[in-house]
């Protein structure tokens, strides 16, 4: 919050009266009349814009005050424009002057002016009616002298394409077309005669305009780019720069929309490609005087044929082959490759988008394109502008007839396995996948083969990019990789601990093999686990799903339980499993889910030993077994012998008490032959035995060391379970009843050593007590416990406002006290 003092200048602000503020405003405009403006009025203006804003009104200044106020816009001094430009978006425009764009204002734009101009225009008829006023000033005659306002004419229109496209009308789009086409492909080969403005530009200085050179030093051989270098620059110049840097937005915004008569434009733009090409063939000569052949530059003169949209497209493709063309030069400077490579990244996408609009480009863009694919394919430094290519390629290259394979292996390849902690990299293929979705699955089968590779980058920093995951994993899962994908899943914080072991590595000794316990760096180096480690970063699915020696690979890993990276990992997990399963559900058959079971089962001992992560794990298992088992209950027959394995197995209670219990609530909810008609009397006395030899150890004995006494739930469902299956084997009702009346029996001597808390026992023998009094009526028993399912949906037994509860409570009171 605020300052006390600065409360109290706020305060203020706000109460000043009226006649004390007209007295301000008087003081103010005899301030702004003199010749020289020093830190009194700078102090005045700052208070001014206090009491403007510390009001939610909004006011009006006096006429005299408000264009002083105005005129320090085009003040030499930016202070004076900052607040100034201020003062004014606080204020209401004078009357009748709203959306008055005149020639004089428009001739003094700068940057604070523009954005004052664009924050003033309250509806889309002032948008156009400054578009309309900006769109003159382009079309006058350009005087001998620079135009200030020309450099931000631009800016501000992209803007307003950005916030209302539909402003400007045709006769627009043609006049900026036109314009954009001159600043483009003929601005001055020529230096400027000032001195440069720094930005994009540097290069070597002289004393007399001569012509612009190339990154490398050499004299510029063809028209005007971003990539010429000079003392100074002029300001057609200046204006393809800018025009370069709006000129997808325009494409995009306004060029996307074929025309009408979409056979015979195609037609048309196809024997016009033959007709540039014919006339690359015969080596015409550039428009612009003195510059050497290039293909970039041979077309001009057929171009002028063109509709000013085409001709500008037409242009934009040869400005974008130019620029690839310079892009091969070698820089003097950093600074210099960094700006070949932004160019070359807008260059690929421009020419995406004019291809995108005319196909018979694409024939005369793809030899550039794979010419430069091929330049810079084995530079991973160039990764960012490879991106774009293989869009070039995805959304081109099956019309072109080009083999993609290197491309996709690159982008699947060697961009994730070599470059997973580039967090730039990452999220700029992370959004090309999320894009190019449908495309990709229909024309790319390496794509769902390579998540292994693609989840390092979420393995290394899970918190940036697991939301692109989360959309991108639906995709992943197929009938050939399901079962991979949730091995490699669970692996995640190996996989995590593994990159980090991997890029430490590089500055950590190489291990003698000994006889001492490895350490996590000295065992990633050590060649007896190096196939382990390989495994986990392999790039391709299809090698396995999983690995034996997972429990050897946890404990060479034991200390990275506590690495941030890993941790973080560890917690997106759980989120992405549950996409994964939710995914697997709705298409998948039993056969996959049956699988899916037992790999459930048994990883649930085999993750790296994070307690949080093995516990949310352990839930997301629970919750979708039983979802698998609602949607096809024939899946615990299919499974029952790992089923009762599980189930049988101690150890599992105090272990992994939720999957536990929840397999065991499966067993005795679905063991039934109502469920499947395999479900023999056998198979249900097989599953009593087994849960009956766990119900009675763990309540006859105390926990194992280390271990906490069994929690009530997994007692209380063991009992359930047992009771639902005997009410379907009647012969298995004494052998249940026997040992509900001894636990009913054993607890009356008070606490015993398998339960820690009174309420819990408590519980537990008014749960045993429930279902003696049921198995005391086996007819009653199976209707209650195993209902049909018209009882069950909706499920009146667990309905407060109908009778059965109070039947149910009714029964179990009568039986009770016989």
């Amino acid at each position: 919050m605020y300052s006390h003092g600065a409360e109290s200048l706020i305060k203020q602000a706000r109460e000043i009266q009226e006649s004390e503020l007209q007295k301000f405003y008087s003081r103010l405009v005899k301030l702004l009349q003199g010749k020289e403006l020093g830190h009194e009025t700078v102090d005045s203006l700052q208070r001014l814009h206090l009491i403007l804003s510390a009001t939610k009104y909004t006011r009006t200044l006096p006429p005299e005050l408000q264009k002083r106020v105005q005129s320090l816009l085009s003040s030499p001094t930016e202070h004076f424009q900052v607040l100034s430009s201020a003062v004014l978006r606080e204020t209401l425009p004078l009357s009748g002057q709203e959306g008055n764009y005149n020639q004089e204002n428009i001739s003094q734009l700068n940057s604070h002016a523009a954005a004052l101009v664009l924050s003033q225009a309250g509806s889309r008829a002032d948008l156009s009616s400054l578009c309309a006023q900006l769109l003159r000033g382009l079309e006058s005659r350009q005087s001998e002298g620079p135009t200030p306002s020309l450099t931000y004419t631009l800016p501000i229109l992209n803007t307003i394409l950005t916030l209302s496209p539909e402003c400007l009308t045709e006769d627009h789009l043609t006049l900026l077309s036109k314009k954009l086409v001159d600043w483009l492909r003929y601005a001055s080969i020529t230096q400027g005669g000032g001195a440069s403005s720094g930005g994009f530009f540097t290069g070597p200085r002289s004393r007399q305009p001569v012509p612009t050179a190339e990154l490398d030093g050499a004299v510029s051989g063809d028209f005007f780019t971003v990539l010429c270098v000079g003392q100074g620059f002029t300001e057609d110049q200046w204006m393809n720069v800018y025009s370069f840097s709006m000129l997808r937005h325009w494409l995009l915004t306004y060029h996307s929309v074929s025309s009408g008569n979409g056979t015979a434009d195609t037609a048309n733009r196809l024997q016009l490609s033959l007709s540039l090409s014919h006339s690359f063939s015969n080596d015409d000569r550039s428009e612009v005087d003195g510059s050497v052949v290039s293909m970039v530059s041979a077309t001009s003169s057929t171009s002028r044929l063109l509709p000013p949209k085409e001709r500008l497209r037409e242009k934009s493709f040869q400005y974008c082959l130019r620029l690839i063309e310079q892009s091969d030069r070698k820089a003097h400077k950093k600074t210099d490759t960094d700006l070949q490579k932004a160019c070359l990244v807008e260059a690929v996408c421009i020419l995406d988008c004019v291809c995108e609009e005319d196909a018979s480009l694409v024939f005369r863009a793809f030899p550039c394109i794979k010419a430069l694919f091929g330049r810079l394919s084995s530079d991973l430094a160039f990764a960012r502008v490879l991106l774009p290519i293989a869009q070039f390629y995805l959304n081109h290259g099956e019309m072109a007839a080009v083999d993609c394979e290197s491309v996709w292996k690159l982008v699947f390849g060697r961009f994730p396995a070599e470059l997973f902690n580039d967090h730039f990299l990452a999220h700029e293929l992370l959004r090309f996948l999320r894009l190019n979705l449908k495309s990709l699955q229909r024309r790319v089968p390496q794509y769902t083969r390579s998540f292994p590779n693609l989840l390092k980058f979420l393995a290394w920093d899970s918190p940036a990019v697991v939301d692109d995951f989360v959309d991108l994993l639906p995709s992943l899962v197929t009938a050939g990789t399901a079962v991979e994908l949730l091995h490699t899943l669970l692996d995640l914080p190996c996989l995590s601990a593994t990159l980090v072991l991997q890029v430490r590595s590089t500055c950590l000794p190489i291990s003698e093999p000994g006889g001492r316990v490895l350490l996590s760096p000295d065992a990633y180096r050590n060649p007896s686990f190096r196939g382990l480690f390989l495994f986990l970063l392999r790039g391709d699915a299809g090698s396995g799903d999983t690995i034996d020696r997972l429990s050897t690979l946890h404990e060479l890993l034991a200390e990275s339980a506590d690495w941030p990276r890993v941790v973080q990992c560890a917690q997106t997990v759980p989120v992405l499993l549950h996409v994964y399963f939710n995914t697997v559900i709705t298409g998948a058959d039993e056969k996959l889910l049956s699988h899916l079971i037992l790999v459930m089962l048994e990883r649930s001992s085999l993750l790296l030993n994070i307690p949080e992560y093995n516990r949310e794990i352990h839930r997301v298992f629970s919750s979708h077994l039983l979802r698998f088992c609602k949607l096809h209950p024939s899946l615990v027959v299919d499974q029952s012998h790992e089923l009762l394995e599980f189930a049988g197995a101690t150890a599992n209670v105090y272990s992994k008490e939720e999957i536990y219990t929840h397999v065991v609530w499966v067993l005795g909810e679905y063991l039934s032959v109502s469920c499947d008609s395999r479900c023999s009397v056998r198979l249900i006395t097989s599953c009593f035995e087994a849960l009956e030899a766990v119900l009675f150890e763990i309540t006859s004995s105390v926990p194992p060391p280390g271990a906490d006494c069994p929690a009530p739930r997994v007692i209380t469902t063991l009992m359930s379970a047992l009771a639902k299956l005997a009410s379907r084997s009647h012969d298995l009702i004494p052998r249940v009843s026997l040992f509900l009346s001894k636990l009913r029996t054993l607890t009356r001597g008070g606490s015993v050593a398998w339960c820690a808390d009174e309420e819990d026992l408590v519980a537990i023998v008014m749960r045993g007590e429930e279902l003696w009094s049921l198995l005391k009526a086996p007819g009653v028993a199976q209707s209650v416990l195993t209902p049909p399912p018209h009882v069950t949906t909706p499920q009146w037994h667990r309905d407060t406002n109908v009778a059965m509860p109070l039947r149910l409570r009714a029964l179990t009171s009568l039986t009770h006290s016989q």
